[in-house]
């Protein structure tokens, strides 16, 4: 049994909590436990609880607690959408500090990345090891496009009848068409429980804020000294992959993997790999 097999099936079956931070009711899953650093995950545009990889969460939880968030205003988490990262950042710290969390180990995918960026700016002490995936910097190249590039694959994706993820995040290449089936099909692995499906107000307001993100002035990322792993696919159209390697070069020692063919969902067409690489990584 690999470590990405270990704990099949629990991801499905977790229950929804809740916390009370900062007024708003964030709602959260848990899974895992152990003697790991507790590892906060963050993730995308336009996703709930149920968007997060069953694989790659069952595997990051075989060793160590892992917490999964709503942010503000997303599914069944209270209050209305952020415009802006900063905001959302502030959320997850005060989310974090009202579940009693001490040290915690951060990892973000796309939206998701931008706010664990910003969280380890605002309290760098709060963090212990930061996994970045399929993201960028602020004023990144390409970020305040992100709505020009999604918005004709989404519609594409309505016309097929197909998630417009197939085209958001995979290539068109068969490999990676298969990979994107067989994620799609491991978001759906829930059945009971799942959680409130975003509106359309969230998806307008949580683009506003990576709009905003892309167009902002550049952060100083060379003060960051906490070990960092930056992962994407090599041809990532919605927060292009020469994004990841501005990360690695401007954060000292990071390292970088770029999974080959592969797109904004790298680490999902990659699952396996990258939960090795992900484990190893925490595990240092």
């Amino acid at each position: 049994m690999t470590k990405t097999q270990s704990a099949r099936g629990a991801w499905a079956s977790v229950a929804t909590r809740a916390v009370v931070a900062a007024g708003t009711r964030f709602a959260y899953r848990q899974l895992g436990g152990g003697r790991g650093v507790p590892l906060v995950l963050l993730n995308h545009w336009g996703a709930n609880l149920d968007n997060f990889d069953p694989s790659i969460v069952e595997a990051l939880a075989a060793g160590r607690p892992v917490f999964a968030f709503d942010y503000r205003g997303v599914g069944a988490s209270g209050g209305e959408a952020p415009l802006t990262v900063s905001a959302m950042a502030d959320d997850m710290l005060a989310a974090i500090d009202a579940l009693g969390l001490d040290t915690i180990d951060l990892m973000g995918f796309s939206l998701g990345g931008f706010v664990a960026q910003d969280m380890v700016l605002k309290r760098p002490a709060r963090a212990r090891r930061l996994i970045l995936t399929g993201t960028g910097p602020a004023g990144g190249t390409g970020i305040d496009k992100v709505g020009s590039v999604s918005w004709p694959l989404i519609v594409k994706g309505m016309l097929t009848f197909r998630d417009p993820k197939m085209f958001l995040f995979f290539t068109a290449s068969k490999p990676s068409r298969r990979a994107a089936q067989a994620f799609l099909a491991r978001l759906k692995a829930r059945k009971a429980d799942r959680d409130a499906a975003v509106t359309p107000k969230v998806f307008l307001r949580q683009l506003k804020a990576i709009t905003a993100w892309g167009a902002q002035s550049a952060q100083d990322l060379g003060v960051i000294r906490h070990p960092v792993l930056v992962a994407n696919g090599d041809h990532d159209i919605m927060v292009p992959s020469e994004n990841s390697r501005d990360l690695a070069r401007r954060i000292p020692g990071a390292e970088l993997v770029l999974y080959p063919d592969a797109g904004h969902g790298g680490i999902f067409q990659y699952h396996e790999l990258f939960a090795d690489r992900a484990i190893a990584f925490l595990d240092t």
